[in-house]
C-alpha cells in the first residue's frame, strides 16, 4: 500500500536559490574644498599656490561574459556579489553565465534571471521543478560600482546536496529538453524521504528514490497547513503506483511546501517513489 512520508524543507537551500542585493547605482562624487580668512600677512611673506595632484579614476572590472564558466563552491553561489574568476567551460566546473544585462534601478534581479533561467535550460516547468538546476545571480562589488560597473550576472549551477554544488556536464542549454540530461539533473533521494539518511541529490548520483510528479496550487495565500498536506494524497498515490509498473506492492512519498517556503515562491509540493 501506498506511504505518505512527512515534509523535509523542500528547497529550502536555494531560497529557491537566493535573492542577491541590487546595489545602488547612482554613486555621487564628492568635491569637498575650504575658505577662510588669512588675516593679516606680513608685507614680505611669500605667496604660494599649488595645484592638486589628480588623482587616477578607478577602473571597473570587465564585464561578465555570457556562457563564462565558474567553479563556484555553494557558499560563493549564494553571494551576492560575483569575485570569482572564471575558467575554462571544458574543465570542471559548477556554474555557467546564461544572461549579462545592465543594472537599473527597477531591476527585479529574481524575476529576469528565473525568467531567462527557464529560457535556457528549457524543459516544461514540471521538468524545472523536479530537476536540481537552479539559478542564481550576482551583481558587481560596492566598490566596483563606485568605479562604474552596472552590470548583472545570471548563472545555472546544479544543486548536489544541501549544501553542495554538482559538476556540470554537457551542453547546458536546453537541457531539459534532453532525456539524458533531463535524467541526469533530476530530483533524487538517498533514502526514504524524510528519513534521517535522506539527502537530496541529482539522479546521476547513488540514489534510492526520486520525484516523480509535482501537486501545483493556485492563489498568493498560503492555503493552511491541512489543505497542503491532504492534496498530495490521490496524485501521489497515483505516481506511485505508476513508478511501481502495475505492481499492487508500492510506496509513496509527498513532501508540501510550509508557510515559508509559500513566501519563498514555492507553490507546489513533490511526490516521490522508490527506485527499484
Amino acid at each position: 500500500m501506498g506511504r505518505r512520508q512527512p515534509p523535509l524543507g523542500l528547497l529550502g537551500e536555494d531560497g529557491a536559490v537566493k535573492r542577491a542585493l541590487v546595489l545602488a547605482l547612482a554613486t555621487a562624487l564628492l568635491l569637498g574644498g575650504c575658505t577662510g580668512d588669512d588675516g593679516d600677512r606680513p608685507e614680505s611673506a611669500p605667496t604660494t599656490t599649488s595645484s592638486p595632484t589628480p588623482s587616477a579614476s578607478p577602473t571597473p572590472p570587465p564585464r561578465p561574459r555570457d556562457r563564462a564558466c565558474y567553479r563556484l563552491d555553494h557558499a560563493a553561489a549564494l553571494s551576492p556579489t560575483a569575485e570569482v574568476d572564471d575558467v575554462p567551460c571544458s574543465g570542471r566546473h559548477t556554474a555557467m553565465t546564461y544572461a549579462v544585462g545592465e543594472l537599473g534601478a527597477g531591476t527585479d534581479l529574481a524575476r529576469t534571471c528565473t525568467q531567462r533561467f527557464a529560457t535556457f535550460v528549457g524543459g516544461t516547468p514540471e521538468d524545472r521543478q523536479l530537476s536540481m538546476l537552479r539559478p542564481v545571480w550576482f551583481t558587481p562589488t560596492e566598490d566596483d560600482v563606485a568605479a562604474g560597473a552596472h552590470w548583472y550576472r545570471c548563472d545555472a549551477v546544479a544543486l548536489a546536496g544541501a549544501d553542495r554544488l554538482a559538476p556540470l556536464t554537457g551542453r547546458l542549454k536546453g537541457a531539459l529538453d534532453r532525456d539524458q540530461q533531463r535524467n541526469t539533473y533530476a530530483m533524487c533521494g538517498t533514502a526514504r524521504p524524510g528519513t534521517p539518511g535522506f539527502d537530496r541529490v541529482v539522479c546521476s548520483a547513488k540514489h534510492s528514490w526520486r520525484a516523480v510528479d509535482t501537486v501545483p496550487f493556485t492563489g498568493k495565500r498560503y492555503p493552511g497547513l491541512e489543505k497542503v498536506r491532504s492534496a498530495g494524497d490521490e496524485p501521489c498515490h497515483d505516481a506511485g503506483a505508476a513508478a511501481a509498473g502495475g505492481s499492487l506492492d508500492y510506496e509513496w512519498g509527498y513532501e508540501w511546501p510550509t508557510a515559508q517556503q509559500w513566501r519563498a515562491g514555492q507553490h507546489h509540493g513533490i511526490c516521490w517513489a522508490p527506485v527499484s
